[in-house]
């Protein structure tokens, strides 16, 4: 049968953990974008690191191979919408750790109005709310790409506002009631 999959982590630890200055914006980071622990986080940088060094590789290398590798990784970030049209293998060495948690599910999910709050839309991606083109996504850290980030929606296609509110039942069953023939008596 063979053997299963060995599990490897998906990111690197900071070299050193007590810096003030990283731990500082690793918390801003967490708060600004809905994040639960630093992994995540140390998930994004890490795959920023290898977008930054295949396109230092890139840069580098010569020849129609690279030409290719070079407009295929291109092609790939405009997909994902973290660079422009017209971009460079220099623009993907300016990419920063905000541009990729600004196309994740979650971010987009409270950016579409779908949710109130990031931790909302966090929990409404995990609960399996929200799908990416009819197809439910329960990772909040999908990247989501251009073509897909219109077709994100709620699984019942209601969104959050438009959803009754806890003190809209009690005066809708009151109006119902008064338009069943039931008439209120009257102050005289």
């Amino acid at each position: 049968m063979g053997d299963p999959k060995k599990q490897r982590k998906k990111f690197l630890r900071p070299s050193h953990p007590w810096e003030k200055e990283r731990i500082e914006a690793e918390n801003k980071l967490l708060s600004r974008y809905g994040l639960r622990r630093k992994e995540e986080v140390w998930k994004a940088e890490t795959v920023l690191r290898g977008f930054r060094r295949n396109a230092r590789r890139l840069l580098t290398a010569s020849g129609p191979q690279a030409e290719l590798e070079t407009r295929q990784m291109l092609e790939r970030f405009r997909r994902l919408g973290l660079v422009a049209g017209d971009a460079t293998l220099d623009s993907v060495l300016g990419l920063t750790v905000e541009d990729i948690f600004g196309r994740r599910l979650q971010t987009l999910v409270h950016k579409k109005g779908l949710a109130r709050t990031l931790l909302q839309a966090r929990q409404l991606v995990l609960h399996g709310h929200i799908t990416v083109g009819g197809r439910r996504v329960a990772v909040p850290g999908y990247l989501v790409s251009v073509a897909e980030e219109g077709v994100i929606d709620r699984v019942g296609g209601m969104p959050t506002e438009e959803r009754p509110k806890p003190e809209e039942p009690a005066t809708k069953v009151g109006e119902a009631q008064g338009a069943q023939g039931q008439v209120e008596p009257e102050e005289g």
